[in-house]
C-alpha cells in the first residue's frame, strides 16, 4: 500500500501522466465515489423500499401489519 501511494504521488509530481492514464485514474475515482454513495443509498433505502412495495400490494395491509413480525 505504501509503495502504491508513493508511486501515485511521484506520478503526479512528475506531471508525466498521459491523457489516457489521467482518464483511467478519473474513471477509477468516479467509480469508487459512485459505489460508496450507492452503498449508503442501499443501506438506508432498503427497508423504506420494502415498506413502500408492501403498502402498494393487494390486499392493502395496514402499516402495523407490515412492521409486525407475525
Amino acid at each position: 500500500m505504501a509503495s502504491g501511494a508513493a508511486e501515485k504521488g511521484k506520478a503526479l509530481a512528475d506531471g508525466s501522466e498521459s491523457a489516457a492514464e489521467s482518464a483511467a485514474r478519473r474513471a477509477r475515482e468516479w467509480t469508487t465515489w459512485a459505489m460508496k454513495k450507492a452503498k449508503v443509498v442501499a443501506h438506508y433505502g432498503f427497508i423504506p423500499f420494502v415498506i413502500l412495495v408492501g403498502m402498494n400490494s393487494e390486499p392493502k395491509p395496514r402499516l402495523a401489519q407490515l412492521l409486525s413480525p407475525i
